[in-house]
This record gives C-alpha cells, structure tokens and sequence, in this order.
C-alpha cells in the first residue's frame, strides 16, 4: 500500500452558490401585481385569544412554533422540550423507519406527537401540533391507501369537480391515520419537461392550474364560512411551490427561473389567486431562484405581494431546508429567510440546531420581535381555525381510526373515475379501438402487471421505488383490471410480459414506460424515451401480424416515434395510480376517451421546452390534442432518428443521490459485494446535504471487513485523466469516526490489479459531522499499482471497523484547491 503526504487536502466544503447572477436581480415590484381582495373575515374574537397566547409564551415556545422537524430526527420528546409547532413526514420518513408502517402505527405517532405538544410546561401555555405529508396523489405515504393518477393525467381530463372529489376523498383518508395537513397542491406551470416534477403539474398552461385551484383546495379543506371548513371530513391544505418553481432554466430542480417581472405574473402566478380566494391556509416556498434571487429569502414576494398585495393571513411555510440556499445562510442558521416572510422553517434534520440559532437572533434582536410575533399569530390563526386547540388527539377526532376507509369501495371509484378521463389517445391506426372484449388478449410489457411502475413517484417512497404488490392491498394493476373484464366477457386474457405466445391472439396490450422518480433524481437531459427491449416486443408483435396497443406510462410527454409507428394504437395513461380497471373501462369502450394533453407533444427528442404560444410552435402532438373514438386515427410513419443524447459526464462516480452513468454502488464483504447485502456489515441510506437524498450515509458495523465501492459495467480507460493530473475528489462527511484502518482503494481488471492508500488517520482528523474535501491525483493510484487503462472500480473505502461516512459526491475532476500529494 503506498503512502500518502496530506498538503491541507481536507478542507471545509464549499456551500453551494447559484454563480453569475447577483443577489437583488430577481425583485418583485408589488403594485405591479393583480390586487386582491381577503375572503375570509377576520375574527376579532380569535385575534384577541392570539394576543392573549402570544402574551403567555416564552420566547422558546414562539421559536418552537416557527421550526418543523421531520419525524426520521424528532420525538415526542423533542416536541415536547422544545416546543415545536409541527413536524412532517419526508418522502421516505415513517413511523419506525418502516416505508410500508400500517395505518395503526402512523395513527398511534401522531398521538404521541400530539400528546408531547399538550404536556404542561409550568405555566406555558398549550399548542397543539399539526403534521404535515406530501399527499399528493392521495394519502401515498400510506399502505392501502387510495391513489389517484399523478396531476399530469389529472390536467388531461380537465375536469375540476373531479377534482374537488379527489381532494376530499384524500382529506378523509389523511385523518383516518391522524394527519391534518397536506402539501399539496402543487400549482407549478411546467416549462420544461426535463424537470422531475414534470408530473406534479397539471399542464404547460396556467389555465388548467387556474381552473383546478379553487376546488381541488376545497375538497380539501371544506368551504369557507362552512361548520366543517377545515375541520371533520377536511385538513388544511398547501399551494406550492410560491413561485416559478415550473420554470426552473434547464428543467434543473431547484434551479433559476429566467423570465421578466410581467412573465412571472402572467404565466406563474394565476393559479396563487383562486388558491387564495378557496381560502388555503398554507404557501410552501420554492426551491428555486427567480432572475437568481432565491426564493427563501425574497421579501418583494413573500412579504411585498403574497402577504401585502394579495393579503395572504395563513403561512408561509419553507421547503425542505430551502432556507439554507440563501445567501449568507446555512441549514442551521437563518435569519434572512424569517425577515424576508418566511413564517415556518421546514428543518428535517437540523431543525435542533436552527432553532437555537434562532432563539439566539430573537434574543440579540436581530430577529425583530415583531416579525417573530407575526410568524406565529400567522400559524396560531390556522390552528384555531381548524379547530385545533379543542380536537383532542387524533385518534379521538372524526374519522380517526377508521382504517375502512382506506381504499374503500367509494374512493376507489373516484380514483377509476380519474383514470379514465386522464387517458390521452394519440393513435387509433383502423379504429382498432375499442377492443372487443370476447376476444382472445394477450397482455405485454413491464407495466401490465407492476404497481409500482403503475403508481410512479411519491408512493410509499420518496422515489416510489421499492415497493412489492403486498404493499398495495387495495390496488389492481393494469393487467388485473383488463384480465377481470375480458373473462367476464367469456375471453381469454393471458399475461407474459416478453409477448411469448402459443396461440396468436387477437390483440395484444403492451404495457411500458418510464420507472418511478421524483424530485432532483427525475432530471433528465432530453426527453427522449429509450426502451430496446419494449421497442423489440412491439416490433416483434407487428412483424407476427398481432394487432397492438400501446399503454406508455410517464411522467411527462416523450419522444417516442419509434413505439408510436410499431403499435396500431396508442395510448398516454401518465402515472394512473391504484386503479388499473380505469384503464380498462375505456380500452373496452365502457367510456370513451376524453383526455386531451396538457403538456405539448414533442417531435424530437430534444424538443424540450416546447409550449403552446411559443413562436415556432411545432409540436407532434399539440397542446389539447386527444382523439375520440370514431375519429380517424391513423398516424403516417414517423421519423425515427434520435437526435444525440445528451452525453453523461464520465467524471461523476457518485452525485446527486445515485451513481454515475453506467456505475452501481456495490456494498459488502471484499470479493463478494452486491447491491444489496443486508446490514450485517454495511448498510446505506440516503441522507441530505445540498437537497433532499443528494447523498448516501454509508454504516460499518464492524462485524468484519466491508468494503463500499462504485463500479462501472466495463473497465474504462483513465490513462488520458491521470496523464492530464486529474484527481478523485471526495466530498463528504464523517459522522462516526473508524474504529480500526481505513483504505481508500481503486480496482482493475485482472489479477491482483488494485492499489490505494490508507485514509483512516485522515477520516479521525476531521471534525466530526463537517463536510469536508479529499482529493487524490489519479497517478497516485497509478504509482499504487493501478492499471489506468483498464479501471473497473474507481473508488472504495474498506475497513475491517465500525465507521459512518456520509458521502455527498465522488468526481474526476482537475482539483482546484490543496491535494494529496503521494511518494
């Protein structure tokens, strides 16, 4: 092994800046902005209470009310010492750590949470906490629940009182485990179909968003002026992401949205207004920046027009540690954002330490007490509205604990209901549809019978990824909804999900598309869909004279001509959620198609930001276009070369949350490593550093040598990188130091072809808990015995002792600042 000399090569780690646009750029002039008048009274009587509340808390207590912690890093205990004002459940936080946790036990955490809120503290007064969940296509965070099509499908059917039933049924499915507020909905215009979050809106155009607000925020909450207004049957609901979110430059998450004042308005604020108008209690605050101003910390809008302009009486609350983005600010230390309007920090796991920062510029006056006191009169208002002071816990309030309800018949319906009216017809070649139901079917694809694939993102997980057909005990897939029909009929449905057969069928359904993703790791760099296996099914069917459907699941509209000329047929079903049967009520004519698409259909795969209105507007398929049966329905061949993807950069070994293009994180004992060993000697788990699950905390027991490695599929060749003086930079921190040595070692193909160097002194001079710097010139590893033409493994770290890392990103990169040097 060779040795290594440190030249200050661990330094602290960057925070992260938005380069080449100046702070102020982005300022909002409120005058402006469209006027609007409060709906909602203000309750003298309720005001007064709020004086005598504010007058009664300590200083801790008001601070406590203006932070929110996630339920992976808060207690009871925790809420009760220090007073918080809500918690919330991240993508993949549950009760016990447990994604698939029943009903039961979330029910039981939020009596817990509840009970720690209401515990006497001396003469304190008491404050009832409130939870909040992205229940964005229903209670998705929840196993059994009933889960509607994503809102991409939902703005196809241009339906707004469907959606007024959706929002309810999610409401009363949310108390039914004791939650009372959801972040939804997501009102972003989409812009740009490379984004992630393509499917959380309802279509390109303001129009849809505008239409749906008002309704949708109504089933949710009730009506204002109503008993029930937030209370019984309903929750408190969210309009997010305040504002711009959609039109993030690039379709980058979290990224910066590059348009003038009067654009900002005209085609992202419209939905903001109706939303107002329903009477929603709660904004969430985009990630993103506008002109380079971020959000978090932009008093022209959050003050100047949703607060002043528009009067606004609910909250703003923060997106997942969207604060700490702000210039001069950090994850733990914020003052700008609660001065700009921010009125509650969303603060998953720094929330203890934001707090006592806060507390600190309350105490020095940095954070005028005024501000302070309107932060939290803003959340005690909602509290009282909704009637929380005097619920009880949850178990105790309407509907808590009926877990019937959860997929019940009733809900379920409306989600088929959805179904059906989200689907988009782009091709029906001879009127093949609809299909006969007595037919001989023969049922394709990776989707037909794949719940997981079926409900997308945000379902179980933050990404919708690993979840199993037990966890969905209410739900039918595709291939069940179309199986049931067609025996009903006296047909035959056979599933095989290659398209083998026996017999030639009468028609085939071939069901593929996009896997599941979320935020940030959705991000593509075109929109061109790429699926050699599904694209040789369809072939190979047409080729065998079998008439076929095309059913293409995703999360945006894709460039797919090839899969558009190989089917007869074919059908945009989005993301549609629990009820597969929707699907086939239409593909069998019990209702016809009337979908049309909310977002432009693109001609080419690097069409990617094609939106109705623009100049040059050329789309394959125009905004609002979907066929109905009856109409003609052929489709002349289409084009079907690629434009050039997109190349990925081959210098990232781990960013982002994930690997590298053509790399897979690789866990376990030296030479028998896997994907996914089990915890006995190393385990991972996503963890935060610039966004949400950017990183992976990797565990050693100790139990015995464990090594965690990034792999590529085929060796590649670093001889051009070494020779140029690039390096392996590490970001990352340690969170427990090692108990016994520590390598940092490089693979090749052949025998005994690795070399590396020992890291362990360097992991226990690092302060615990920073982010820090290790970068090491690649002919170092060379010098090691490294064959740099030849590379399979490109970084591991290996001990023998127990040890918690968390690593952010590992990159080539040509170092910039101090490095290793090596003798």
């Amino acid at each position: 092994m060779a040795s290594v000399a440190m030249v200050a090569a661990l330094v602290p780690a960057a925070r992260a800046q938005q380069a080449g646009v100046s702070d102020g750029a982005g300022a909002a002039h409120p005058d402006l902005w469209p006027q609007r008048e409060g709906r909602i009274a203000l309750d003298i009587a309720m005001e007064k209470r709020i004086d005598a509340l504010l007058a009664t808390m300590s200083l801790e207590q008001k601070v406590g009310q203006i932070i929110q912690g996630d339920i992976a890093s808060t207690t009871p205990d925790d809420v009760r010492r220090y007073h918080l004002g809500s918690v919330l459940n991240g993508g993949n936080s549950d009760p016990g750590g447990r994604y698939n946790a029943p009903a039961k036990d979330w029910l039981a955490l939020a009596d817990a949470f509840y009970e720690a809120s209401m515990a006497p503290s001396g003469n304190l007064p008491r404050i009832p906490i409130m939870w909040g969940s992205d229940a964005v296509h229903g209670h998705n965070n929840v196993v059994g629940a009933t889960l509607f099509p994503h809102n991409i499908g939902l703005g196809a059917a241009r339906d707004p009182e469907l959606l007024r039933s959706i929002g309810a049924v999610t409401a009363k499915e949310m108390r039914v485990t004791g939650l009372d507020w959801t972040f939804a909905p997501t009102l972003a215009i989409v812009r740009d179909d490379r984004w992630g979050r393509t499917y959380e809106g309802f279509g390109e155009a303001p129009e849809i968003a505008a239409s749906y607000a008002a309704p949708l925020i109504e089933g949710l909450q009730g009506k204002i002026g109503d008993k029930d207004w937030l209370r019984g049957p309903h929750i408190i609901a969210t309009a997010k992401h305040f504002l711009g979110d959609g039109g993030t430059y690039g379709g980058k998450d979290q990224g910066d949205t590059r348009i003038s004042e009067a654009g900002l308005i005209n085609t992202f604020s419209a939905p903001y207004i109706p939303a107002l108008n329903a009477g929603v209690q709660s904004v969430m605050v985009s990630f993103s920046s506008w002109n380079g101003t971020k959000m978090h910390g932009n008093q022209s809008l959050l003050t100047g027009v949703m607060k002043q302009r528009w009067g606004f009486d609910g909250f703003l609350v923060g997106d997942w540690n969207g604060h700490a983005q702000v210039s001069g600010c950090t994850a733990t230390d914020c003052v700008q954002a609660a001065k700009a309007g921010l009125d509650m920090y969303m603060a998953p796991d720094s929330w203890k330490a934001l707090w006592q920062s806060t507390l600190a510029h309350a105490r020095d006056g940095s954070l005028p007490m005024a501000r302070l006191d309107d932060a939290v009169r803003r959340i005690l208002r909602v509290k009282l509205r909704a009637g929380l002071f005097e619920a009880g816990k949850p178990s105790s309030r309407p509907f808590g604990g009926q877990f019937d309800l959860l997929g019940s018949a009733e809900h379920r319906a409306v989600a088929r209901q959805a179904v059906r009216e989200s689907l988009v017809l782009l091709k029906n070649a001879g009127q093949l549809l609809p299909l006969k139901p007595m037919s001989n079917v023969l049922m394709a694809g990776d989707g037909a019978d794949n719940l997981t694939k079926q409900t997308g993102g945000w379902t179980l997980s933050w990404q919708g990824t690993g979840t199993k057909p037990a966890d969905f005990p209410h739900a039918q897939s595709i291939w069940s909804g179309i199986a049931e029909q067609v025996k009903a009929a006296g047909g035959s449905a056979t599933l095989s999900a290659d398209g083998s057969f026996t017999k030639k069928p009468d028609v085939a359904i071939v069901v593929f598309g996009e896997d599941p993703y979320a935020e940030f790791q959705g991000d593509r760099p075109d929109v061109g869909f790429d699926d050699a296996r599904s694209l040789a099914l369809l072939r190979r069917l047409k080729g065998a004279g079998v008439p076929t459907v095309a059913v293409f699941l995703s999360g945006r509209a894709m460039w797919v001509n090839p899969f558009l000329n190989a089917a007869d047929a074919f059908v945009a079903a989005w993301l549609p959620g629990s009820e597969g049967g929707g699907i086939a009520d239409v593909l069998f004519g019990k209702a016809d198609f009337r979908g049309t698409l909310p977002y432009s259909w693109p001609r080419s795969s690097d069409q990617t930001a094609v939106n109705v209105g623009d100049k040059d507007y050329n789309p394959l398929f125009p905004y609002g276009f979907g066929l109905k049966y009856g109409q003609p329905g052929d489709l002349a061949p289409l084009p079907e070369a690629r434009a050039t993807v997109a190349a990925a950069d081959p210098g990232v070994l781990y960013a982002a949350g994930r690997p590298g293009a053509g790399r897979q994180l690789l866990l376990g004992a030296p030479g028998a490593l896997s994907t996914n060993p089990g915890p006995e000697l190393i385990d991972a788990r996503p963890a935060d550093h610039h966004a949400q699950e950017d990183s992976v905390r990797l565990h050693w027991t100790g139990a015995g040598p464990a090594m965690a490695a990034i792999a590529g599929d085929a060796p590649v060749n670093l001889t051009r990188e070494s020779n140029g003086g690039l390096a392996v930079e590490l970001e990352f921190r340690v969170d427990a130091a090692p108990t016994a040595d520590v390598n940092l070692l490089m693979q090749c193909s052949g025998d005994k072809c690795a070399g590396g160097f020992p890291v362990g002194g360097m992991f226990k001079a690092v302060q615990a808990g920073q982010w820090s710097r290790l970068a090491i010139p690649l002919h170092c590893f060379e010098k090691a015995g490294v064959d740099m033409s030849k590379v399979t493994v490109p970084i591991a770290l290996s001990t023998s002792g127990a040890m918690t890392v968390t690593l952010s990103s590992a990159r080539i990169v040509s170092p910039v600042g101090p490095v290793l040097t090596c003798n």
